[in-house]
């Protein structure tokens, strides 16, 4: 009987060890943790603030604005690229095939006035003065999410998008006026993360017949 109680004994703290292990690691690799910590690591290890993440595509976006700088993050992140913020042009809130909101610098905001429920999409798409990376899009809603638990709805995608709308034209307006053009560190593009190739560049957004680009192909790693 004692050697069947220590066996067993044994056999439970074994099982409590891997559990704890195991929670220790899906808590490590979690995609939103994943993604922070590449964004801080684009931020020369600062803590991202602004930052916004789409939880289910494994891709974000974080700012410095002290250091002047914006980094992007994909494919869980795997992949970064870094600007400076005056490399930010504009951002524009698609919801479904079409452009319902913009802030791009010198021009007047155009607010968004939809308030329908999204059907396909709420995106954000970042624009950059960037000849070989020019924009990153980010999917805050699409109807997969419906029902997933920690993703937001619809109503709350486009409730967020409309926040960020405000937040990029007051950092559009700083960057303009140059209170956050302190140099920044050599931009990454693509980050040494990885000995593999990077990616094929980001498809458009949409093809000339009207379907979303991004469902075609699934090399396209930031929706």
């Amino acid at each position: 009987m004692d050697e069947a109680a220590r066996l067993l004994t044994l056999l439970a703290l074994a099982g409590g060890a891997l559990t704890l292990v195991g929670a220790a690691f899906a808590w490590f690799l979690d995609e939103t943790r994943r993604v922070r910590r590449t964004l801080a690591a684009g931020l020369n290890g600062a803590a991202p603030q602004p930052m916004l993440i789409a939880r289910g595509r494994g891709a974000g976006i974080g700012f410095d604005l002290s250091a002047g700088t914006v980094v992007v993050a994909w494919d869980k992140g795997g992949w970064r690229l870094a600007y400076r913020l005056t490399e930010l042009v504009g951002v524009e809130l698609i919801v479904d095939r079409a452009v319902a909101a913009r802030a791009f610098r010198g021009e007047a905001r155009r607010a968004l006035d939809q308030l329908a429920e999204p059907q396909e999409r709420v995106r954000l798409r970042f624009v950059f003065d960037d000849p070989t990376h020019p924009d990153f899009a980010l999917d805050l809603w699409r109807p997969e999410d419906d029902g997933v638990p920690k993703r937001m709805d619809a109503p709350e995608a486009l409730g967020e998008a409309n926040r960020w709308m405000a937040r990029m034209e007051s950092i559009l307006r700083r960057a303009g006026q140059g209170v956050a053009n302190a140099p920044a560190a050599a931009p990454v593009r693509p980050a040494a993360i990885r000995t593999s190739p990077p990616r094929t560049p980001p498809a458009p957004l949409f093809t000339e017949d009207g379907d979303d680009a991004s469902e075609d192909d699934p090399e396209n790693a930031v929706t």
